[in-house]
């Protein structure tokens, strides 16, 4: 889905390119809501629900996580949209460190 890993420098290239990255809504007096962007893949979005969905169940990392966020009163689709965001840092974290998952780092 991504392609060759060395056109994108940062983590932050790989959110956008998945369309998670934060969008904040102002004009003036107003506003809005921040959301996620959408610009990106969107196919590559619907890729990521069903592994953070098992992660958010089975990986504690991502479980306390989403927890943490839960507890803060966050509703659902929020919660999610922020685990594919960490399963992407996760993920490009192993990819660019070329050594295994280890959950105790990422808990740090």
């Amino acid at each position: 889905m991504l392609g060759d890993l060395s056109k994108y420098s940062d983590v932050r290239q790989v959110v956008a390119h998945a369309g998670l990255n934060p969008a904040q809504r102002q004009s003036g007096n107003y506003e809005g809501k921040c959301r996620i962007s959408r610009v990106g893949d969107a196919n590559f979005r619907k890729k990521l629900y069903m592994p953070a969905l098992t992660g958010k169940a089975h990986n504690p990392t991502l479980k306390s996580f989403a927890d943490r966020l839960s507890a803060k009163g966050k509703p659902f689709k929020v919660v999610m949209c922020a685990v594919m965001r960490k399963l992407i840092h996760l993920i490009w974290g192993v990819l660019r460190s070329g050594r295994p998952f280890e959950p105790d780092v990422a808990l740090a």
